[in-house]
Parts: C-alpha cells; sequence; structure tokens
C-alpha cells in the first residue's frame, strides 16, 4: 500500500503519455463485494508510473472507498481518475468534478411511479431469500436487486447462482422495458445480485467525456483508451463502454485475469 500511495510523475510526464486505462471494480480489480488484493494494488501503481489509470464503477464511491482504498489512503489518491456511479460523480486527481442528478433529470412523479412498480414487482417473486434495500437511490441512478442489497455474502452467493439458472434479473429488466419505454431509460445487470436503471446514454461511457477533456486542462490528448471489464456481453454494465468505438476493450474473467493481460500488455 506504500507503493499505491507514492507519488506519481504528472499526466503529461507519463512515458506512456496518451494512453490511460480505466477498469471496472467489481469482478475486474477485486472480487464482487470484497478488497482488491495487495497484489493488484501494487500492479495498478506500478502501471500508474507508465500511464493513467482509473476506475469506471456502477456503485457510489463510499463502497469503492472500502475494495479499494483504506481507511487511511482515499481511494480518489489511488487513481488519477475516478468515476463513480458510471462518472456521474467523478474525480480527476482527488479533486472533484461537475457531477449529474438522476432525480432532477426524471423528475419525481416518474421516479415514484418507477419505484412503486419495482417494490410490487419484488414483493411477488419468490427467490431463496430477501433482505433489506431492495432499492438503492444514487445520485446519477437507482440499483435494483431483488434479493436487496443487505444480503450476506453467502446469499448474494446462492442468489447469483439461482439467477444463473432462473434469469429474474433478466426478466425483471424485460418487463420494466415494456411498462417504462416512455422514460427513456437503460437497465444494466451488474454484480451478483442486483441491476442498475438511469437514463440513456448515462452508462459507463459517460466518463469518457471527463477522460476526453483532458487535453483541454493539462494538454494530454488520450488517443489509446484501454477498458477492462468483465461484464461485457450486451445487456452486461460493461458493454457500452467496452464496445465503444473510442476505446480498446478487454474483457477479463476475474481480477487474476486482469493482472495477467495487463502484464502481458505492458511488459510488466
Amino acid at each position: 500500500m506504500a507503493e499505491a500511495a507514492s507519488i506519481y510523475p504528472p499526466l503529461e510526464d507519463r512515458p506512456v503519455k496518451n494512453t490511460i486505462c480505466l477498469f471496472d471494480v467489481d469482478g475486474t480489480l477485486a472480487p464482487a463485494m470484497r478488497d482488491a488484493s495487495p497484489a493488484m494494488l501494487q500492479l495498478l501503481s506500478a502501471l500508474r508510473h507508465k500511464c493513467a489509470i482509473g476506475f469506471v464503477g456502477g456503485s457510489n464511491l463510499v463502497k469503492q472507498q472500502t475494495h479499494l482504498g483504506t481507511p487511511s489512503i482515499p481511494v480518489t489518491t489511488l487513481f488519477d481518475f475516478c468515476f463513480s456511479e458510471n462518472g456521474l460523480v467523478a474525480y480527476r486527481m482527488g479533486q472533484p468534478l461537475a457531477s449529474s442528478s438522476f432525480i432532477q433529470w426524471l423528475g419525481d412523479d416518474k421516479y415514484k411511479e418507477l419505484v412503486n412498480f419495482c417494490l410490487k414487482y419484488i414483493a411477488e417473486l419468490d427467490v431463496p431469500v430477501k433482505r433489506g434495500t431492495f432499492v438503492e437511490f444514487r445520485n446519477g441512478m437507482i440499483n435494483i436487486s431483488p434479493v436487496g442489497r443487505n444480503a450476506t455474502q453467502p446469499e448474494r452467493d446462492q442468489y447469483e447462482a439461482y439467477d444463473k439458472q432462473h434469469r429474474i434479473r433478466e426478466t425483471f429488466v424485460a418487463a420494466l422495458r415494456d411498462k417504462f419505454a416512455r422514460f427513456g431509460l437503460t437497465y444494466s445487470i451488474g454484480g451478483q445480485i442486483s441491476f442498475d436503471v438511469f437514463p440513456t446514454g448515462w452508462d459507463k461511457t459517460y466518463c469518457l467525456q471527463h477522460v476526453l477533456n483532458e487535453k483541454n486542462i493539462s494538454g494530454v490528448d488520450y488517443t489509446t483508451i484501454h477498458f477492462f471489464g468483465d461484464k461485457t456481453y450486451q445487456g452486461g454494465n460493461d458493454y457500452e463502454i467496452f464496445q465503444d468505438s473510442r476505446t480498446i476493450g478487454h474483457s477479463v474473467a476475474d481480477p487474476d485475469d486482469t493482472m495477467r493481460q495487463l502484464k502481458e500488455l505492458f511488459d510488466m
């Protein structure tokens, strides 16, 4: 961790100056809902001496701090760019950038209609367990969990296996697309137990505007943008940025695979 908190060259002085590596968090940098390994953090630190690095995740910054940072080291110091909630909450070199609000965009009346439908739908679901926090409100989106975000890790593992067999989230998303087509929303399945709901265009590609704007700040023009993610299939929350023409997408199986690909790509 000491290495991860060390001093790095300015963005314009990195050896691979016009390249940035962006990473999904859960399943890519760290196991779902678990902490990144010391080996991962050391590798990211070494990579940061070569080029710019950033993460882009659907969760809020508090959760990313828990799994990537430590009580004494803010996660915003470990990456050049931190994109929480797909970049709706963004940090550059530890300083916050402008953010956007889901509730202001959608409006309270539509939001209540959406949430009421979700809660009624979940009430009728037959899943292995149900815990608390079925709808989590975030700045740039809402997160829907049929089992509840308060589920323990063993309960999450149990639900994930059940969901793969019965396609609970996939069916739920299809119902929402049909019911709320007029709302202009996108639904993105991620992690083990939930899916995100946000305005169309507010997927992980949203963060790219901040990356491309760097040329107006430091003069660095990121002509090569690598993205690493584990849910790069259509419907997964990494799909849009993975297949975006502005990025070079890398599909990974787990954090160990991320490290393997980084070592090969950057000769580390």
